[in-house]
């Protein structure tokens, strides 16, 4: 019999798909059931105006069968003759489903998931040759079609009883590199139908060993024999496609721990049926604890995309933002254009749709949350609050609007996490400004004199103690138009006029004060100066750059080599009786005075949560100091 030759393009095609397009040999086994049941559905669509069929709907099954070295995978459906295995065996990226699709009317209520012919290939990536015996529904004779590849097939009369196809795949020889021989073991068939084919519409049977016990076995030493069975592989109706009312909280808690491998019930169960310019399912489940490498560079985001209830990616990242990767979930879409090797979307106009629907839907389940179960949220952010946080910061703050009133911050005045909301609304009297402030544990910094002064005078203060809690005033810039203040680092506003002339009177008048204190600490401060602000102690520490101190920690533990230091400022609180004692020793003691300086300095240092340069020195002047 002469063998026929693939078209050019199409040997090309086969060599490409083979070698490069699908990057896991396993997708073979989803590609030939995925076709088996488009044919299926064809046929079963043809039942719907044609009484001689005679099939039931509950009849069409898909049968795996194992032989010697051999893997079949038949179906009972539509069937092929010469004139469609030429058609669309003998010519790749021919499709036989997208054809049949696009002849139906518009409003055909009929669902293809093979829209691109091109899948059955994938069986040349396991198998060294590949046999399709097939009989059309409506005729009386069945067709074999044969290949080893790309070096050309066959075609020739068979025998079939009944309309239908056959997939025969003659495994490879397994070598040093690559067991081939696997996808003839029951456990890594099951496993992969589980996988990738679980939600096929029909059966997916195949004769499973068992064992039992012999009938003629006594009780007190039973013995066992072993027998195959037909058995379905597949659930065949996704959780997601049926009706909320229908399944219960137990169901979806369930499904969530199997599909997922997690132990914990989730916090939030969304499932949503859209229907519009892109129609899709999604079931979606909000965690309640992080995995233990969530925040690590190998954790992956994303939700399983499954076409039709076949899965065609593990992990989509196209469908899920950076800031709500926690999200676990599937999505279910026909809408989706797929490319021809099923495993990698097109960016295209539905996927972009149904991302931002899913995005939205996150959102307002957060914010429903937030709004009627503040305990339940509580114990969402403890676990995600990081991911919200950095959401919001990344890409210039490009995501702000869908994550800024989802974030919390501990309130100094209500001694708890509150939003920026409930801060803005509970704002003094003529207060403009949202006043934070930056530090390694909640206790110290409160203790912080800007703290104390804007408690004194009825203003709030937000307390910062994650590492990117600081980057989020500095990309929102406002909120509800109030502007950020970092009170560390920035005038606080609260003086008047008059309070401020004074200042800079003293100031004046203690000159010589502060031109000591500036020689006696030398290169460690840039300025010394008076403030108004300190309320009941002698010093404070403040940046000079507009850089706190805590982004000064960042970014040396970020890069100990190439640490960014900031330029200190030292500010005297003029009334304190400390600086009073320090301008009265220069004029008595100056050395003595050069080491109150000193000392303030260090105390100063320690406020600020910045570490002694010298611990010893300092020990050895208080003890001086002391004699």
């Amino acid at each position: 019999m002469r063998k026929k030759q693939f078209k050019a393009e199409s040997k090309r095609l086969l060599d490409l798909m083979i070698n490069s397009i699908y990057t896991h040999q396993e997708i073979f086994l989803r590609e030939i059931i995925s076709n088996a049941s488009d044919a299926i559905d064809k046929l079963a669509y043809t039942a719907l105006t044609d009484d001689k069929v005679g099939i039931a709907r509950d009849q069409f099954a898909i049968t795996l069968t194992r032989g010697e070295g051999t893997l079949t995978v038949s179906d009972n459906g539509i069937g092929m003759n010469r004139e469609d295995m030429e058609e669309n065996l003998g010519t790749i990226a021919k499709s036989g489903s997208l054809g049949f699709k696009q002849a139906m009317e518009k409003n055909a209520d009929i669902d293809i998931i093979g829209q691109f012919g091109v899948g059955f290939y994938a069986a040349f990536m396991v198998a060294e040759s590949v046999t399709v015996i097939s009989r059309k529904y409506g005729e009386d004779t069945a067709w074999k079609w044969v290949s080893n590849g790309a070096d050309g097939y066959t075609i020739e009369e068979a025998e079939r009883e009944l309309p239908g196809t056959d997939v025969i795949m003659v495994l490879k020889a397994d070598t040093e590199e690559e067991t081939y021989s696997r996808f003839l073991e029951e456990y890594e068939i099951r496993s992969l139908v589980k996988k990738y084919s679980d939600y096929i519409r029909y059966p997916i049977r195949m004769a499973v060993t068992k064992s039992r016990k012999t009938a003629d076995s006594p009780e007190d030493s039973p013995e066992y024999e072993s027998y195959t069975e037909l058995e379905t592989l597949n659930s065949m109706i996704p959780i997601w496609q049926r009706a909320k009312k229908d399944v219960t909280d137990v169901e979806y808690e369930t499904f969530y721990r199997e599909k997922f491998y997690d132990y914990n019930k989730p916090l939030r169960t969304i499932a949503s049926n859209v229907e519009g310019a892109v129609s899709f399912r999604s079931l979606l489940f909000i965690p309640s604890k992080a995995p233990y490498d969530f925040y690590s560079k190998d954790s992956k985001r994303g939700l399983q995309l499954y076409s039709s209830g076949v899965m065609i990616m593990e992990n989509c990242e196209e469908l899920l933002p950076e800031h709500f990767r926690f999200v676990r979930g599937v999505v279910d879409s026909q809408d989706l254009s797929l490319n021809i090797s099923r495993e990698m979307l097109q960016h295209n106009r539905q996927l972009t749709i149904i991302a931002r629907n899913i995005e939205k839907k996150i959102r307002s389940e957060l914010a429903d949350m937030l709004k009627n179960e503040p305990e339940k949220y509580q114990e969402f952010y403890a676990a995600f609050a990081r991911q919200l946080k950095y959401g919001t910061v990344t890409e210039y703050g490009a995501h702000k609007d869908m994550t800024q009133d989802l974030l919390l911050f501990h309130s100094h005045k209500e001694n708890k996490p509150i939003t920026l909301r409930s801060y803005v609304d509970a704002m003094a009297e003529g207060q403009e400004k949202i006043y934070y402030i930056s530090g390694e544990s909640l206790e110290r910094i409160a203790k912080l004199p800007q703290v104390q002064t804007l408690s004194k005078k009825g203003y709030d203060v937000l307390l910062f103690t994650d590492e990117v809690d600081e980057f989020i005033p500095q990309t929102l810039r406002s909120y509800a138009e109030k502007d950020f203040c970092n009170a560390a680092t920035e005038d606080l506003g609260l003086q008047t006029e008059e309070e401020k002339k004074a200042l800079e009177e003293k100031a004046e008048a203690m000159k010589s004060l502060l031109e000591f204190v500036q020689n006696a600490l030398g290169e460690g401060v840039k300025e010394v100066r008076l403030s108004g602000e300190l309320g009941s102690v002698p010093v404070s520490l403040v940046s000079a750059s507009g850089m706190s101190f805590e982004m000064e920690k960042y970014f040396k533990r970020m890069n100990p080599d190439m640490p960014v230091p900031t330029e200190r400022i030292l500010e005297l609180n003029p009334d304190h009786a400390a600086v009073k004692a320090l301008t009265a020793a220069t004029e008595s003691d100056p050395v003595k005075a050069a080491d109150y300086a000193k000392l303030l300095y260090a105390q100063a240092q320690l406020m600020a949560e910045l570490p002694l340069e010298d611990p010893t020195a300092y020990t050895e002047l208080v003890c001086k100091l002391m004699k």
